[in-house]
């Protein structure tokens, strides 16, 4: 009896032998598809139609040749954003780590959650924590905060409605007040946490946006309480909310495009 884990593996990754081999020549058919794989050609078949129906392939009606299609153009673009993102945010990010001599991160929305996938570490900390590739909730940080803000009304109300975690005695987990929370960082342009995810962290971040107007990141300066008192909140905030808007405008974004939040 064959084993199913063995099989799925071994469709997977003729899955992608096929892709590689697809991108090699341009245009393949089945037959030598096949005979390029090693396997019949009515697998071959069943292959190309099963990548066919995810986009990521496309069958010329006249040729019935099959070329790369444009699902595999969007995965690329979008692994090309991320990476376009860390490039050119990198060294905003390393000055206003000097700036404010606190750790500054860059995180996105990715699963109901932020994942930080840039840092940079200011002189003042003492012991440095990496948190990239890390997740943190949406709703007690401040750059969950941020994305949150500017999600469509629908995606709000169906993160809102999830249990919340109470990280901290601090932390917000009543929705109504988080609405509420939120009208406020659309208007002011920055959220804050203050112990709300770690007893002892305080915490900004502004919004980073596409040329499209639409916010693709978030910028966090966050530190301990006894540096950054709540009383040092808005000064640090005016740093990042400036350090963002340059991220901004570096991605092609224009100030005199409205925002596309809501």
């Amino acid at each position: 009896m064959r084993n199913e884990g063995t099989g799925n593996i071994q469709s997977v990754s003729r899955a992608l032998e096929s892709l590689e081999i697809i991108a090699e020549e341009g245009e393949i058919g089945v037959t030598d598809l096949g005979k390029r794989l090693g396997v019949h050609k009515a697998t071959a078949s069943r292959l190309a139609a099963t990548l066919a129906s995810h986009g990521l392939i496309e069958r010329d009606p006249h040729s019935d040749k099959y070329r790369l299609g444009l699902s595999l153009i969007y995965l690329a673009g979008a692994a090309m954003t991320g990476l376009d993102l860390v490039t050119t945010a990198r060294p905003i990010v390393q000055g206003l780590a000097d700036q404010t001599r606190e750790t500054v991160n860059l995180g996105v929305a990715h699963a109901d959650a932020v994942v930080c996938i840039d840092q940079a570490t200011g002189t003042s900390s003492i012991v440095s924590v990496s948190w990239v590739g890390r997740q943190t909730p949406i709703h007690c940080t401040s750059n969950g905060k941020v994305l949150l803000a500017w999600m469509p009304p629908r995606e709000i109300d169906r993160l809102l409605k999830k249990p919340l975690d109470q990280r901290t005695p601090a932390s917000i987990t009543d929705p109504a007040k988080l609405r509420t929370q939120l009208e406020e960082i659309r208007s002011r342009g920055y959220a804050q946490t203050i112990e709300e995810l770690e007893e002892g962290l305080n915490a900004v971040a502004a919004p980073v946006r596409r040329a499209d107007g639409e916010v693709a990141a978030a910028l966090t300066v966050s530190g301990p309480a006894f540096r950054i008192r709540p009383i040092d909140l808005p000064r640090i905030a005016r740093d990042t909310m400036e350090a963002a808007a340059t991220i901004s405008r570096r991605l092609g974004y224009s100030s005199s495009k409205p925002p596309t939040h809501r």
